[in-house]
Formats: C-alpha cells, structure tokens, sequence
C-alpha cells in the first residue's frame, strides 16, 4: 500500500504516520523539514512547501493520500491538479468546526455548515475564518477526488506529542495537586478524541464523512476523570466565575479548552459519533490517554503557577 501523507511529523499526521508504518503501508510524507524531520528513517521525506511548487508529484501515482495540512480550498485544489488521476483513495482531516452554530446536541454530519460571506475567499486562517475555509477545503476534496473522499470531521484531539498542550495542561496541573483553578461553566460540554484512535480511522477503507469523537462530557466530567487518574489526597476544584476571568483577560487561549461563550455555541462539543463507531472507530478509555499525557512537556503560554495563584486569591478575596 502506497500512501502519500501531506504532513505527518506533527501531532495527528505523526500519528497517522506511524499507524501507516505499523500497518505495512510504504510511506511517503511530504513536509517543510521544519519539524519532525528526524522521525520515520523507514518513510519517505519529500521536502515540499505545499503552498509553494509541487510539480515534484506529478505523475506519481498512490493507493492512498491522506490530507492532514489543508487549511485552505488552493491547497486542496493544487494538490489535486499535481496528482491528477495518481491519487487514488483521498482522505481529508477536518474539523468539527466546519458547523454553524447553534447545532443541536447530539448532531450528525448532516447538520448545517458555516459559509463566508459573498466576496473573494479569504487566504488568512483566523478564528473566523477557520470553519468555513474548512467547509471549501472539504468541496474542493470531494470535486478533485470524487464522492468516495473520507472526510474525517474530530473533535477536540489529545494524546501525546500534542504541540498545544490543551489537554496536557488540565493532566499536569491536576498531578501537581492543592487548589485548582476550574473556569466556569462546570457543566458545558467538551468532547475528545485521542489521536491514536483518530489516526487508525483515517486508514479505514471507506469513503464518507464522518465525526471523529468520543463521548461529550461536562467539563467537570472531563476534570474528574483526570483527576481520578492523577490527583494526589488534598487536591481541589474551585471554579470561578467566568465573566471574572475574562475581565481579568484571560481566555480560552491561556486556559485550555476553556469556553465562555453563549450556551448555544457549546452544543458543537456534543458530535455524535455514532456513524463513525459504525464504520471502524475503535475509542480507547480517556484514563489511557490521561496516562499518556502525564510525561508531556509544558507549554509555554498556558497558565502560569503564579499567575492562577494570584487569580485564586483574588477569588477567594472578592
């Protein structure tokens, strides 16, 4: 089995990568050589901007190719154009994002998606922008490549090696024990999925989209299953009013996974993952990947010791 992977030295396309390996799969990746280029000595390296020149693949044909990188519909669409007819079986790694809000609880693939406003698309990926681009990178899949592209839509992915550290975080701060900062609301949902288990579903040999999801938990499920698996005698929750940390300017971006906006909009954390476990989507317990996780390195930029210290007695002090 021949498989191209666009990526594959980062997070989820190392994992895929490697299950590809594991599976027999003769292996091309094709990356800048900025990350990840001493992984694989077994694969192939195509050092290839993506958004530069890839006449270096034209005329090669492939079983399979896997699309982990496109954040545009170009991308897409020049990757099609180089591989033409070589291409074989094309699978596209999305995002649930790629919903317009409010989706109900529990919705499938067929619930509605972002779209633009009318104008030129734009070529800058922001929070905005990142669904609906999503959306017409998915059209472009499926124009270049045919009806039977496996578009894989996951939710929030953990598991090692992830570069954003959201889900490491909450494992780390929660080994380290005493008082823990919980952002509310206690009770809005968050929905994972391990890398791993994503990465052996983007090999199925099927065609469809699909979430790629566990089970949508509170998030004070979430930080009671990490707890349970790490916490020491004496650890606690204190969970602090949401509109008090965003004056105090924090955000999802220093606290991890954390979401303060309208309830509505939470709903897209509930995916329901039934067509993909269906299909071949095989979950593992999240205690394996709380586990996995706890050796992960810090991130920098999340929220400091000090920093949740002082915003802790502020609380307490208010």
């Amino acid at each position: 089995m021949r498989t191209l992977i666009m990526g594959g030295t980062r997070f989820v396309g190392r994992h895929i990568a490697a299950a590809a390996l594991a599976a027999g799969h003769d292996v091309t990746l094709v990356h800048r050589g900025r990350s990840g280029a001493d992984l694989f000595p077994q694969a192939t390296h195509r050092l290839l901007d993506r958004d530069g020149e890839l006449d270096a693949l034209r005329g090669t044909r492939w079983d399979t190719v896997i699309d982990v990188n496109a954040y545009l519909p170009r991308q897409v669409t020049s990757l099609g154009e180089a591989l033409g007819d070589g291409a074989g079986r094309y699978v596209f790694i999305s995002s649930t994002s790629v919903y317009a809000p409010p989706a109900e609880p529990g919705f499938d693939e067929s619930s509605p998606l972002l779209t633009l406003p009318p104008g030129p698309v734009p070529d800058v990926v922001t929070d905005q922008t990142y669904g609906p681009l999503k959306v017409l990178c998915e059209e472009a899949a499926r124009a270049h490549f045919g009806p039977d592209t496996l578009v894989v839509r996951p939710t929030y992915v953990v598991g090692p090696f992830d570069h954003s550290g959201r889900f490491t975080y909450w494992v780390k701060r929660l080994a380290r024990g005493g008082e823990v900062l919980a952002p509310g609301y206690p009770d809005r949902a968050i929905q994972l999925v391990d890398a791993r288990d994503l990465a052996a579903f983007a090999l199925t040999p099927i065609g469809g989209t699909f979430h790629a999801a566990g089970r949508h938990l509170s998030f004070a499920e979430m930080l009671d299953a990490v707890a349970a698996e790490v916490a020491s005698a004496g650890t606690t929750l204190t969970w602090v009013d949401p509109q008090f940390l965003l004056d105090a300017g924090e955000d999802g971006r220093t606290i991890p996974l954390w979401y303060a906006g309208e309830d509505g909009d939470a709903a897209i954390n509930t995916a329901d993952p039934a067509a993909a476990i269906a299909a071949g989507l095989r979950l593992r317990p999240l205690a394996e990947s709380i586990r996995d996780v706890l050796g992960e390195p810090d991130k920098p930029g999340l929220l400091p010791a000090a920093r949740e210290a002082g915003l802790l007695a502020k609380w307490s002090g208010r």
